[in-house]
C-alpha cells in the first residue's frame, strides 16, 4: 500500500519554480526558437510571402535544394568516448585571418526586403560574433555603409564582397574598386550565374523589385502588419550598385549577367582585386583542378542553394572527392547550399571543408526579429557546433576527420555505359 500524506509548504516550495516572465514579445519569440527551423516558423509567419518565398524558395521544381539538404540529414558520426571535452576551441584561421567560428554569411541580394534592417543587422551580428559578413552585388546597403557598420561594431570586422560579372564590364570593376577602398578583403566571384535560374515562386507571386502593392500583396498583408510598417516608414528600397528595377528579380538578372565570362575573364579580375580571391559556384571536380591551376585562394563548392540549375550536384558529396584531388589547404575548400545547423557545418570540416557560409539560415533569423534575430541565428549555430564536437569527443576543429563522418547513400549512380 502506498502511504499518503498532506504535503508540508516547506517541502513544496523548491518545486514551485516560476520563469520569469519576458515581456518584450521580440525575445520571447526568439528564445523559444531553439533550431534554425524554428526560426524559418517564425519567419514565414510574419514575412509576406513573396519575399518569404523569394528566401526560401530555389529553381523549378527545387530537387536541388531538397537533395542538398537530405545530405546533411544523411550523415552518420562516429564518436570517441572518455575525451576530456570540457573545453572546446571552434575557431582557426581561414584565408590568413583567425574566425571564431568555422562558417561565415554568405552573400544575399535584396536583403532589406527580407526585412528592413537589411545587410546592416547582418554585418554587425557577423563582426561581434567573430565572423565574415559578405555583401552581394545586388545588396540594398552600399559597400561604404556595410563596411562602415562591421568596423564600429567591432575593430577587427572581415568584410567580404561579391562579384556577379555584369555585361557592363567597367560597372562591375567600379564596384570591385570601391569595395577595395572600403577594406573589404576578400572578393567571391560567382561563375555559376551565365543567366538567372527559373525561380518559379517569384513568377507565380509577381515578385518585383521593389515589391508592389496589389490587392494580392494588401490582402497578404492584413496578418502582418508590422513588415509593412517597417517597409512604407524607412527609407525606399534601393540598392547599392543598380539602378531602380520595376521587373522580376529573373528579369533583372538576365538584363544583367554576362554569359560570355570565361577562365581568361576571371583571370583578367583576380588581376584587379589586391586581396584575397575566392571563386564561389564550382560543381564539378575538373573545374576545381582548374582553379587551384591558377593560383586562386579558395575554392566554394556551391550550387547556389539550389537556384540556378536545379537537380545540380549536390557540393557536400562532391567536397571528399575534390579534397582527395587538391588536399585541405591550397586552395582553401569551402562549402554551403543546404546548410542548417552546426551539426552540418561540423559535417563538412570532418570530410576536408576549411569554411563554410551560411544564406538561409541567416535571413530566417533576419526576418523572425532583425539584428536580434540574425544574433539567435548564429547563437544557434554556434552551440549546435560546440555540442557535436563535445559529443564526438573533439577539442577543436584541426581534430576532427574523415573518420568522424559517413555519408550515407540514397540516390546512386546508374553505371555509365
Amino acid at each position: 500500500m502506498v502511504q499518503r500524506q498532506i504535503p508540508n509548504v516547506r517541502d513544496l516550495a523548491p518545486l514551485l519554480q516560476f520563469k520569469r516572465p519576458q515581456f518584450d514579445l521580440k525575445q520571447r519569440r526568439l528564445q523559444a526558437a531553439l533550431t534554425i527551423e524554428d526560426l524559418r516558423r517564425i519567419a514565414k509567419r510574419r514575412t509576406p510571402t513573396a519575399p518569404f518565398d523569394y528566401t526560401d524558395g530555389s529553381a523549378e521544381a527545387e530537387i536541388s535544394i531538397r537533395r542538398a539538404r537530405q545530405a546533411w540529414r544523411d550523415v552518420e558520426f562516429h564518436p570517441s568516448i572518455l575525451r576530456d571535452v570540457a573545453q572546446v576551441s571552434t575557431g582557426w584561421d581561414v584565408l590568413g585571418a583567425p574566425v571564431a567560428l568555422p562558417f561565415g554569411i554568405a552573400p544575399t541580394g535584396f536583403t532589406r526586403m527580407m526585412q528592413t534592417e537589411g545587410e546592416i543587422a547582418g554585418a554587425t551580428a557577423a563582426a561581434e560574433a567573430g565572423i565574415p559578413f559578405s555583401l552581394s552585388t545586388m545588396g540594398t546597403a552600399s559597400v561604404e555603409d556595410v563596411a562602415a557598420a562591421a568596423r564600429a561594431a567591432s575593430p577587427t570586422a572581415r568584410t567580404w564582397f561579391q562579384l556577379y560579372m555584369w555585361k557592363d564590364r567597367d560597372r562591375s570593376m567600379a564596384l570591385v574598386d570601391r569595395a577595395a577602398r572600403a577594406g573589404y578583403d576578400t572578393l567571391l566571384v560567382t561563375v555559376d550565374v551565365p543567366v538567372a535560374g527559373a525561380r518559379l515562386r517569384d513568377k507565380r507571386n509577381g515578385m518585383t523589385i521593389p515589391p508592389a502593392l496589389s490587392l494580392g500583396t494588401v490582402v497578404d498583408a492584413l496578418p502582418r502588419p508590422w513588415w509593412w510598417i517597417d517597409f512604407l516608414t524607412t527609407p525606399p528600397l534601393a540598392f547599392a550598385s543598380l539602378d531602380r528595377w520595376s521587373g522580376t528579380v529573373a528579369e533583372l538578372l538576365d538584363t544583367m549577367f554576362d554569359p560570355t565570362v570565361t577562365f581568361d575573364d576571371l583571370e583578367w579580375i583576380r588581376g584587379q582585386w589586391p586581396g584575397k580571391f575566392v571563386v564561389k559556384g564550382v560543381q564539378n571536380l575538373d573545374d576545381a583542378v582548374k582553379l587551384a591551376e591558377l593560383g586562386v585562394d579558395g575554392i566554394l563548392l556551391s550550387n547556389h542553394g539550389g537556384r540556378q540549375l536545379d537537380r545540380a550536384p549536390i557540393p557536400f558529396h562532391l567536397l571528399p572527392e575534390v579534397v582527395a584531388e587538391l588536399g585541405r589547404d591550397r586552395p582553401e575548400l569551402w562549402v554551403d547550399t543546404g546548410i542548417l545547423s552546426g551539426a552540418d557545418i561540423v559535417a563538412a570540416i570532418a570530410l576536408g571543408a576549411r569554411f563554410t557560409l551560411v544564406g538561409r539560415a541567416y535571413l530566417y533569423g533576419l526576418m523572425a526579429g532583425g539584428r536580434e534575430g540574425v544574433d539567435r541565428a548564429i547563437d544557434i549555430l554556434r552551440g549546435e557546433i560546440e555540442r557535436t564536437m563535445r559529443l564526438l569527443g573533439v577539442n577543436s576543429l584541426e581534430q576532427l576527420h574523415p573518420g568522424h563522418v559517413t555519408q550515407l547513400e540514397r540516390l546512386a549512380p546508374r553505371p555509365r555505359p
